[in-house]
């Protein structure tokens, strides 16, 4: 054996870089260098530096011995060091006089040298015996010489661009025929060549519809179809010669339609409309179902990765169902019904215990073969109800059924779901209620089965069913609940079942939540249970809140509720449950009439309020509300007395006193009504008695009267802007303008906040004729109250009415940048300031910064109008009045709209509708409405007229 080591065994060799030949790189670190001392400081370096340059006589380096910043690439040579400021071995030398001979003798020989050379390199001869004085011709002989040198060797090796030059010279005569016959660039072979050749060679024949469209595109048309487009299609035109602007402005406007949509569904409460990112979780699945992959739809090689797929998972573990079930699906989707058919047969075989194997094998296999499948699974699965359900369905006529039925209660007596099954099969009570009896001793704890039971028996029966189904499942309240139905459905009127139920399940901690409760009450009264949706409201309603709780605000919750959900015999025991705790609260008593009033009877109202008012004396809006409802009903000897009796209780209550006057003055009992204005100035004068006793005067026509209450309450309420209007007003309607003008000046300066006191200021300087004056009024009146719409809206409007449209759209301009969310300046920009074509974009924009106004919605109502789209104007102006039912205007926009396109019907829904709401203002309203001549008219009346004042 030899000595000598193996190849990986042996030493490297001397320097050797492991991987240098693949362009490996060798490093050291310092562990290879070993330890370092610390070097000098750079203030010792500088130091140094400074010193050095101070002995040679030479400037300070600027850092560390370098003078200037040296290049990247420049050769730090040791040749080239300053002989001045030398660095190295003779650093230290001193520079003495022998030194400098010796320089001085090196140049010489380096000049003379230099001299030698140039003489060397003529080309011409020169006379010895001259002496030389001038060297500047041999510098210059040099410079000739290389020179030559350059272009000897450029003209041996000339550049491509130079040897071209005369042919690019000669091609400014070339004409533009050569230049057209010069061949392209590529394969110009023969063989492509001739093929190319003949390709040129072959003609097509042009198609007619070519022709036709050449013969027709230069043809015109004057004629217009219906479509706006042109009437010989010319309009179509690919070259886009023709347009069709009906169809763009067609496409504008659905978009337009489209935006005002989306921004109306934005306005609304709390839209849960889809523009949000919000998802419903059982719509997301159920759009999911409907989206199963049907028979051949699949791409084929999708079906064979996901079946590699599902082969690997049934080889790694064949005891999983689920596998072999998407397995046969899978086949399913392929269209292969067989081969599904034999893949669930043998997961069945190899998970004999899964019934959803089992399952989906009846499933794929038709009726026949389906029951003997049916029949195997149960024998593997004797216990599964759902294999059991499947088999009695699978039998064709009733019998066989309860045959199955009866053969699985044997095998799962516990089951409940079999035993419903089987009692609905049974056509005969009594065979039912046999086996319900059968089923409750088997199944003692189902509640299903002993209320099911309960309902098969008679009463008296019932009663005991129900005892037993108690003591059996103390925490079921069901099993109360039923008690309470069936003693309803006895007649009682008065039990106490749900007060003992509370009781029970308290002691069996299974009560249930208010909302809970509040749920089951709205499940009785669906299925007709009022009085039991009663007791369990007055049982359960408190249970659980403590006075320190707001009770008061959840019950008035619980039954605003019940309203919106439309279960008002449970919102009306909510409320008499908390009026029973909270007797003397005015809200709860008004919240509880206005369910009376809106879903319950007259007779239910008057003993709601005749109640309230004895809970509640000193509440003058109940008192009033009764007898408004006595005098509505035509009880007006009832109403009187009723505000007898609120006087009494609210001595000097103007509230009450202006309602007798206004009861008096509407029957037609004038003089009663003046002396009952009269008694309240003295007993409760104020200001809005005052005010009341001028419009009555004004209304029985007696200016002069009504002159004199008005000076008298301006001496004792010069604050009161009402009155100065008043005032104004009488003086307008008498023709004394210098008198009017007088009173609103001086009523702007006593009120300088009220906006209706400008409007009629300046309306009066407008009236007169002194448009001037009017601008002078509004601008003053904008300077005292800045920010105010209807002050805005009323300057545009004198400009418009003076015909200067130029000055109002720039006032419009200025008011919307100052007041931008005021749905009244917007309307009157749109409606008044723009095109009809501009319209609906601008309206697109002003609900984008404008959010919930009704002036606007009835704009947009307005604009769908004109464009005879009925449905959609129609839901607009429904939006508007459900954001402001006390707006007059909106009720008049949408009746008129109603006499051109609605019906009979809903014209007088409108009506009725109105006067429940009795609406109080709006720009055209309160004109018609407080106008003296329209006293004691009745809204539908007002509505009418307003219609006819309205301006398209």
């Amino acid at each position: 054996m030899s000595g000598r080591k193996d190849f990986l065994s042996q030493p490297a060799p001397e320097n050797y870089v492991a991987g240098l030949g693949r362009g490996a790189t060798g490093f050291t670190t310092r562990s290879d260098l070993g330890p370092a001392r610390e070097g000098p400081s750079e203030d010792q370096i500088k130091e140094a530096l400074a010193k050095r340059a101070a002995q040679l006589g030479a400037a300070p380096p600027t850092a560390y011995g370098a003078t200037e910043k040296k290049e990247e690439n420049e050769d730090d040579d040791e040749r080239f060091q300053d002989p001045e400021n030398e660095v190295g071995l003779f650093a230290n030398g001193a520079y003495d006089r022998d030194d400098d001979e010796a320089d001085r003798i090196y140049q010489e020989v380096d000049e003379k040298m230099d001299r030698r050379r140039k003489i060397r390199s003529l080309s011409f001869s020169l006379d010895l015996n001259e002496q030389i004085t001038d060297l500047k011709p041999f510098g210059t002989s040099r410079e000739a010489r290389e020179a030559q040198e350059r272009q000897d060797y450029e003209a041996n090796n000339p550049k491509i661009q130079q040897q071209f030059a005369d042919l690019k010279r000669s091609l400014a005569s070339v004409s533009d025929e050569d230049w057209a016959s010069i061949p392209e660039v590529g394969d110009l072979t023969g063989k492509n060549r001739r093929a190319k050749q003949n390709l040129r060679e072959r003609f097509y024949a042009v198609p007619d519809s070519v022709i036709a469209g050449a013969r027709d595109s230069t043809q015109f048309d004057t004629s217009v179809t219906e479509d706006g487009s042109q009437a010989n299609g010319g309009g179509d035109n690919a070259d886009g010669t023709m347009t069709n602007f009906a169809d763009i402005g067609a496409a504008r406007d659905k978009v337009l339609k489209v935006r005002l949509d989306q921004a109306a569904q934005g306005s609304n409460t709390d839209a849960g409309s889809g523009t949000a990112t919000n998802i419903d979780p059982k719509g997301y699945l159920t759009s999911l179902s409907k989206s199963e992959i049907k028979a051949g739809e699949a791409e084929v090689g999708d079906i064979k990765r996901v079946r590699i797929l599902l082969e690997s998972v049934i080889k790694t573990n064949p005891k999983h169902a689920p596998g072999w079930i998407a397995a046969a699906r899978l086949e399913e989707v392929a269209g292969k019904i067989v081969a599904a058919r034999n893949v669930i047969a043998r997961g069945c075989e190899i998970c004999p215990n899964s019934e959803d194997a089992w399952l989906e094998n009846i499933r794929l296999n038709e009726n026949h073969n389906a029951r003997i499948i049916a029949a195997n699974a149960i024998r593997n699965n004797s216990q599964s109800t759902r294999l059991w359900t499947e088999a009695m369905k699978l039998e064709n006529d009733v019998r066989g059924k309860k045959r199955v039925l009866r053969r699985a209660i044997d095998h799962i007596p516990q089951s409940v779901a079999i035993w419903k099954e089987a009692v609905n099969l049974e056509e005969d009570p009594t065979d039912a209620r046999l086996l319900l009896a059968k089923a409750t001793e088997l199944i003692p704890l189902s509640v299903e089965l002993w209320l099911a039971l309960a309902r098969l028996e008679s009463p008296e029966q019932a009663q005991k069913v129900l005892n037993k189904a108690r003591m059996a499942i103390p925490t079921s309240y069901e099993v109360w609940i039923a008690a309470a139905r069936l003693q309803e459905q006895m007649g009682n009127t008065r039990f106490n079942v749900m007060k003992r139920a509370v009781q029970s399940l308290s002691r069996e901690s299974a009560m249930l939540k208010r909302e809970e409760w509040i749920a089951e009450a709205e499940k009785c009264e669906d299925e007709g249970a009022i009085l039991t949706a009663g007791a369990i409201v007055q049982e359960t309603l408190g249970y659980g809140l403590d006075e320190d709780d707001d009770r008061k605000e959840i019950w008035m919750d619980d039954a605003k509720s019940s309203i919106g959900r439309g279960k008002y015999e449970t919102a009306r025991a909510i409320y008499a449950y908390a009026l029973r705790v909270f007797i003397n609260k005015k809200s709860i008593w008004l919240a509880a009439a206005d369910l009376e009033r809106n879903h319950g009877t007259k007779a239910a109202l008057w003993q709601l309020l005749e109640k309230a008012v004895e809970a509640c004396p000193q509440s003058e809006v109940l008192w009033m509300q009764l007898a408004k409802e006595k005098w509505q009903s035509g009880e007006i000897d009832d109403a009187r007395r009723v505000l007898g009796l609120a006087f009494v209780q609210n001595p000097n209550n103007e509230d009450i006193w202006l309602a007798a006057v206004k009861l008096e003055a509407d029957n037609k009992q004038t003089p009663q009504a003046r002396e009952l204005l009269q008694t309240a100035r003295q007993e409760a004068g104020t200001d809005r008695v005052w005010i009341k006793s001028v419009a009555f005067e004004r209304q029985q026509g007696d200016i002069p009267a009504a002159l004199d209450l008005v000076n008298q309450a301006l001496q004792i309420y010069p604050k009161a802007a009402k009155l100065w209007m008043q005032k104004g007003q009488i003086y307008d309607s008498e023709n004394k303008l210098p008198q009017a003008r007088e009173a609103y000046n001086t009523g702007t300066r006593a009120c300088p906040a009220s906006i209706p006191l400008w409007l009629l200021a300046s309306r009066l300087e407008e009236k007169a004729g002194v448009v001037v004056k009017a601008r002078s009024v509004l601008d003053r009146a904008r300077l005292a109250t800045p920010k105010n719409p209807q002050l805005w809206t009323e300057s545009v409007r004198v400009e418009r009415r003076a015909n200067n449209i130029a000055q109002a759209k720039n006032l419009m301009a200025k008011a919307l940048q100052e007041v931008p969310n005021s749905g009244l300046l917007w309307s009157e920009s749109i409606w008044h300031l723009e095109s009809r074509t501009q319209r609906k974009p601008r309206s697109l924009e002003a609900i984008k910064k404008v959010d919930n106004d009704p002036i606007l919605f009835v704009t947009v109502a307005r604009i769908f109008w004109g464009e005879r789209r009925l449905e959609k104007a129609s839901s607009w102006f429904e939006k508007a009045i459900l954001l402001d039912s006390d707006l007059g205007d909106t009720w008049a926009w949408y009746y008129k709209f109603l006499v051109q396109h609605g019906t009979d019907e809903k014209r007088e829904d409108v009506v009725v509708k109105c006067a429940l709401s009795e609406p109080k203002h709006g720009e055209v309203w309160q004109g018609i409405a407080k106008d003296p001549k329209n006293a004691g008219v009745d809204t539908e009346e007002i509505l009418r007229m307003v219609v006819e004042r309205l301006v398209e």
